[in-house]
């Protein structure tokens, strides 16, 4: 079988990256295509993931998005036309959706993020099937129209996909095996290499008895977010005051403006990370989490990290951690001080959220299972 992965961002190479390497180890023939990144990009070279370059990211402007996802569509369409996959899969691409609905190829999307209200108009009503974490709801999908038969949904969080496959120095988590169409696929052990600066810095917070602190921003340039004005700077601002002194701040970036203009504002105060590295190394070395994003927001809280989202938008992934007590949610800068010194001086807190997760996480099947399922039936089934 030719399969088609249209890859757009870190977390879709972790995502998708397990099940391309099962595919390829089964003779699979498998296209990986990309747009120009930073973050993908380089993170898809970390990983041994090869990918073909289609068009780039339209930044934050509507007519720019157009643009870019107009010529993406056409450099797209003719390297795809020549690989002549006979199933696509995706993680709601406007583009790879655009252009396996015009080339006549079977579609599987998959998405956790129906908050991400434009994407969803454009991909959920082109999918041949869509798949997508159990706790969202089918009505969160039906008005985007697509049918209840058409979704499948996986007793998972999207970061369960790698972190039951990853380990740090940390330490390692045990997988279970997966069952792929009869056969028993053993999910091998990733060693993910920690870089120099990270070490240097653990170092010199344990020497100290200072706590790291991890930020990631939000997607500001994603259409969801872009028009929006942005709460989450004044809660950074006020943390980065309150705790500079007794932790280590970490800042992780998705932009390269954004890391000039978050290395300027903190200089002195907190350590911007300049080079793309993998996001589940940063968590594993950190002490605690703070996110105004989603995926690493809920990675961290599976590997058990004291976690506090300042997402700018609510959604279901996010109420879910917040209910089994995975998450701590912080909606204005008293309260994300608060909440983040009160993690910095509690000392069980760590090991408390450590087995919780471990619970859940365990507790979860495994994404690719479902997804290399999901690939080997879209011809007969969908």
């Amino acid at each position: 079988m030719r399969i088609w992965f249209d890859i757009l961002t870190p977390k879709q190479v972790m995502f998708f990256k397990p099940a391309v390497d099962l595919l390829l180890q089964s003779g699979h023939s498998v296209l990986c295509t990309s747009r120009q990144y930073r973050e993908a990009v380089e993170l898809a070279r970390i990983n041994g993931l090869d990918i073909k370059i289609a068009g780039e990211h339209g930044g934050a402007e509507r007519y720019d998005k157009l643009a870019a996802s107009a010529k993406r569509i056409l450099e797209l369409g003719a390297l795809v036309k020549g690989f002549g996959p006979e199933v696509a899969v995706n993680f709601s691409s406007p583009e790879g959706a655009r252009v396996a609905f015009g080339l006549g190829i079977k579609q599987l999307v998959f998405n956790d993020s129906p908050h991400a209200e434009a994407v969803a108009r454009l991909t959920i009503p082109l999918a041949d099937h869509l798949l997508c974490p159990w706790v969202i709801p089918y009505r969160a999908w039906e008005r985007f129209g697509i049918s209840r038969k058409k979704i499948t949904m996986y007793h998972a969080l999207d970061p369960a996909a790698w972190l039951k496959r990853s380990s740090s120095e940390v330490g390692k988590r045990r997988s279970k095996d997966a069952k792929i169409s009869g056969q028993k696929a053993t999910p091998q052990s990733i060693k993910l290499p920690i870089p120099k600066f990270l070490k240097e810095i653990k170092e010199s917070a344990a020497s100290s008895g200072k706590k790291i602190i991890l930020i990631r921003l939000e997607e500001a340039k994603a259409s969801y977010i872009a028009d929006r004005k942005l709460a989450s700077v004044d809660m950074i601002d006020a943390l980065v005051e309150a705790v500079s002194e007794s932790a280590r701040l970490l800042v992780l970036c998705r932009y390269q403006d954004q890391i000039e203009q978050v290395a300027k504002r903190y200089r002195g105060q907190a350590y911007v990370i300049r080079e793309v590295v993998n996001g589940t190394v940063l968590i594993s070395q950190s002490d605690i989490f703070v996110g105004a994003g989603g995926t690493m927001t809920a990675e961290a809280a599976l590997m058990g990290k004291p976690t506090v989202s300042i997402a700018p938008v609510r959604y279901y992934v996010e109420k879910y951690l917040l209910d089994c007590g995975l998450v701590r949610r912080a909606n204005s800068a008293n309260g994300l001080t608060k909440l983040v010194s009160e993690m910095v001086t509690d000392r069980g807190l760590s090991a408390e959220q450590k087995k919780r997760a471990d619970y859940i996480l365990d507790s979860m099947e495994d994404p690719i299972e479902v997804m290399v399922t999901a690939i080997k039936n879209a011809s007969k089934r969908y």
